[in-house]
């Protein structure tokens, strides 16, 4: 049998990078798939058939978590379309990078809606089904930074560090319900996004990792796997970073 069977997973930003390696591994997994995309799609599109040639249930929602209202909306879609959400995966996320010196208010609020108040957001409106079923698993998408900071990045570090945070008090409150909220701690992980960076940088960025490679989409979808699944289902509160050993 595969590890996510019979489950349904609402993910967030799938359409590419770590948020669509998660989509596929999960629908490998035997999960049935609702995702999240803001504005791509004709990638939505492709995604959902791609999705479906798995033997699995797949559709798209342009979505944004950021927006409470949005939020509340699309869990009772995906509810109403496939009878449960068993897993929550809070995976967009956005970066503006900037010295403190130079950052713009409206960069920090922007970074900080998108990231964390959408993790709030989303949780929120999976909780009370969630409640219902007594079963759960919520994960969510941190990074190394939100663990040591990095210059350039307050916005996104305190983003990423309020993660942490609201995941383990929802673990606390949840526990007795049978809801585990555990966080993933990804490090440099090749996507789209870094594809764009001079090779000097990432050669400097693989050296310094103890594992000397960058990580891939698969390599975050399998943590995520084996937190969804009932493999670690005495596993809440917790923070997996998936970073090859940079952090130690």
């Amino acid at each position: 049998m595969k590890l996510l069977e019979n489950k349904t997973a609402l993910i967030t930003g799938a359409t590419r990078g770590i948020g669509k390696g998660i989509a596929e591994v999960f629908a490998k997994q035997g999960a049935n798939v609702a995702f999240t995309y803001s504005s791509s799609v004709d990638a939505a599109i492709a995604l959902e058939k791609e999705l479906e040639s798995y033997g699995i249930k797949a559709k798209g929602y342009q979505s944004n978590a950021a927006n409470f209202d949005a939020a509340q909306e699309l869990a009772a879609e995906v509810l109403k379309e496939f009878g449960t959400i068993d897993i929550l995966i809070n995976n967009a996320g956005i970066t503006k990078d900037n010295l403190l010196m130079r950052i713009s208010e409206d960069d920090f609020d922007k970074v900080i809606e998108v990231n964390l108040k959408s993790v709030f957001n989303l949780t929120k409106a999976v909780i009370r089904p969630m409640m219902k079923q007594r079963a759960g698993s919520i994960i969510n998408m941190s990074s190394v930074v939100g663990l040591k900071g990095n210059a350039g990045q307050s916005n996104y570090a305190a983003s990423k560090a309020g993660i942490i945070g609201f995941s383990k008090s929802i673990a606390l409150e949840l526990g007795s319900r049978n809801i585990r909220s555990n966080v993933i701690a990804p490090g440099f992980i090749e996507t789209e996004m870094t594809a764009s960076l001079p090779e000097d940088t990432v050669k400097e960025w693989r050296n310094s990792i103890p594992l000397k490679r960058g990580g891939t989409p698969e390599d975050i979808a399998n943590a995520c796997v084996f937190l969804a699944s009932d493999m670690s289902s005495y596993i809440t509160g917790q923070t997996l970073s998936v970073d090859g050993g940079m952090l130690t």
